[in-house]
């Protein structure tokens, strides 16, 4: 038996049909946003497309592009991603590019896409490194080659850590664009107050030391229709970030996040990975520190009544969201009162404060308890004001200033007239009174209980 071996030519016409020039498209990218790279990034495009267009069995596909986008994150690459697209729509039959770095910057996406193009048989050609990965040695060659771009990224990523610690020792400004109250320049970087956003921030640490709690906050704040630095609206969550914001009192505090690694770029919260660095007085205040350590404490306090887990911690609400939050105790438990509507939504609706151990864990806690009609109390409070304050001009004064600075003027004016006819009917009364004690008809011992 005589066995003739035939060698393989490439033939011309398939089927009687002459065969399309290969679809050749060019991927190129550069990484950085400078003049010198973009220079590269139109020279690469230019030197693809005459690349291409001279060689006679190649049809030029088109160049695809990012400028100035990264290449560890393939997803951010708009580009890269319809190049693929069009791959896969039977578009492109073979793609130059540069080299591995330029087409992914580690090893997981450089292998998962040359392998999707290769099952719809369309090949990657790295020019600096010489690989087609059509070839039987091309997917060896490419791991080893993009393992190493890979840890090139990594090195680089390191020495720009190191950079940027370098400069938070020597106190300059670094990862800083801006907050509310704030201005930043790019230039000098540097920051600058900025007063119309400064006066939000102010208010918002006097409402907050006053007592008030970020949910009343956020609703005065959309009330007079203030926005947050990025023009959205207030959440609760946007308050306390405030509150807590050092750089208001003058300080900067630098590495508070940190990249897990340069490959997914993910940025944690830095709760003692990395080294931190706290710059006191490093630009002008907005809020002065005795403000702001007293919010902080007020904080802290609400924060820890919240997340304790010992049940002889009492949780507090400092929201004053009603007039007696936080303001009645059970003489039984101790615990808080808190305000609860029942049979709302029947003719028997009426709003009591209950205790709140009561109400909570069981009438066994606090089996003496009962439920206080809320008009009760108001009229409780009223009675006991009076009397211990009686006709004090100047402890009312000083009451009216007090809710003036709490509330607001706008607020006042408008129980303003409701307040002067309660304090003309005590005076009526107490003249009443003095009457009836010059016409012997009351001894002085009852007037002064009366008064």
């Amino acid at each position: 038996m005589e066995i003739q071996e035939i060698k393989a030519t490439k033939p011309s016409y398939v089927k009687g049909c002459k065969l399309e020039r290969k679809r050749v498209a060019a991927y190129c990218r550069v990484s950085k946003d400078n003049e010198e790279q973009l220079n590269s990034y139109e020279s690469q495009k230019k030197y693809y497309t005459d690349l291409i267009q001279k060689k006679k069995e190649w049809h030029f596909s088109g160049i695809y592009a990012d400028e100035a986008i990264t290449g560890t994150q393939v997803a951010k690459r708009v580009d890269f991603q319809r190049m693929i697209n069009d791959c896969l729509k039977n578009e492109i039959d073979m793609i130059i590019t540069k080299s591995i770095s330029r087409f992914a910057r580690n090893t997981y996406d450089t292998l998962k896409y040359v392998r999707m193009l290769k099952e719809e048989n369309i090949s990657v050609f790295f020019e600096e490194e010489n690989i087609d990965t059509m070839t039987m040695d091309g997917e060896l060659l490419l791991t080893i080659l993009s393992s190493v771009a890979q840890q090139e990224v990594q090195n680089i990523s390191e020495n720009v850590k190191k950079g940027l610690k370098m400069k938070m020792k020597r106190g300059e400004l670094v990862g800083f664009h801006g907050c509310l109250g704030y201005d930043y320049d790019k230039n000098t970087k540097s920051i600058s107050v900025n007063k119309l956003e400064a006066k939000i921030v102010q208010y918002i640490f006097d409402r907050y030391v006053a007592g008030l709690g970020a949910t009343i906050i956020k609703k005065d704040l959309d009330k007079k229709n203030l926005k947050t630095k990025r023009g959205n609206s207030w959440t609760n969550s946007g308050i306390i970030g405030i509150i807590r914001n050092e750089k208001y009192v003058g300080d900067l505090l630098m590495g508070k996040t940190f990249t897990l690694d340069p490959i997914s770029k993910r940025r944690l919260v830095n709760n003692g990975e990395e080294d931190k660095y706290y710059i006191k007085d490093h630009h002008e205040p907005i809020v002065d520190r005795e403000t702001f350590e007293k919010a902080n404490k007020i904080l802290s306090r609400r924060s820890f009544s919240r997340k304790s887990k010992d049940p002889n911690v009492t949780r507090e609400k400092y929201s004053r969201k009603y007039a007696f939050s936080s303001m009645l105790e059970c003489h039984f438990c101790g615990k808080k009162f808190s305000r609860r509507a029942w049979h709302s939504s029947t003719k028997y609706s009426k709003v009591v404060w209950q205790c709140s151990g009561s109400a909570k864990i069981g009438r066994k806690h606090c089996e003496h308890s009962k439920a206080i009609p809320e008009e009760m109390i108001k009229l409780a409070f009223l009675e006991s004001y009076a009397m211990i304050c009686g006709n004090d001009r100047e402890l009312v004064d000083s009451f009216i200033q007090r809710i003036e600075n709490t509330f607001g003027v706008e607020a006042l004016s408008k129980n303003t007239d409701k307040t002067e006819k309660k304090l003309i009917a005590l005076e009526k009364k107490k003249k009443k009174l003095i009457n009836l004690m010059l016409e012997d008809e009351l001894d002085k011992s009852t007037l002064g209980n009366l008064m």
